[in-house]
């Protein structure tokens, strides 16, 4: 642990992010810290990584309510929109596909969950979880947009925001291309 106060620690600018604005995001600049040894959490860079094997199922769960809050709107909004022509009335495929992802994700993120309880370290798992769920966020949140119309695009609708907070979930706590390497690695020594 480093004291914030340090000389050595200085907290950079917020970023101004196109989603996710509520999470303050900084950079942290090191200069020359000695840490010492009663404040260290432990060795190697094995506890940083199960942290993110961690983090990568929680986050998923933030997930899951993000598109159930897309979904939640899309269909008070759809329920009380007026067609303007009969050709714009939904067939419900889109409500039905959203509603899929959602449950999948949520049964996934539990079972990872439920693993992690039971002291596994999820390293497949979480990146499994974490990839599905997020590649799901961005078809829900867009669907939502789309059942919107011109509306979904606009400010005056939360759906625009979930779209661009979903966006981030593929990045953070390692891209999905990365969680796709880390998941064939692990099935490369599964299949050994």
């Amino acid at each position: 642990m480093i004291d914030r106060d340090s000389k050595e620690l200085t907290v950079g600018a917020h970023e101004n992010k196109m989603g996710f604005r509520l999470s303050n995001t900084t950079e942290l600049i090191f200069d020359n810290v000695r840490v010492p040894v009663e404040n260290r959490i432990g060795e190697g860079l094995h506890i940083a990584l199960n942290a993110l094997n961690l983090s990568r199922a929680f986050i998923s769960t933030l997930g899951v309510g993000i598109m159930q809050r897309a979904l939640d709107e899309a269909m008070a909004y759809g329920a009380s929109a007026v067609p303007a022509a009969p050709h714009q009335i939904p067939d419900g495929s889109a409500d039905a596909d959203m509603a899929i992802k959602i449950e999948a994700s949520r049964c996934l993120v539990n079972n990872t969950m439920k693993l992690m309880d039971a002291g596994h370290l999820v390293q497949k798992e979480g990146a499994i979880t974490k990839t599905f769920v997020s590649d799901c966020m961005q078809e829900v949140t867009s669907n939502a947009v789309q059942i919107f119309g011109g509306y979904g695009y606009s400010k005056e609708y939360p759906i625009e925001k979930l779209m661009r907070n979903a966006k981030i979930f593929r990045i953070f706590e390692g891209t999905n291309q990365i969680q796709r390497l880390t998941i064939a690695k692990a099935l490369e020594k599964e299949y050994k």
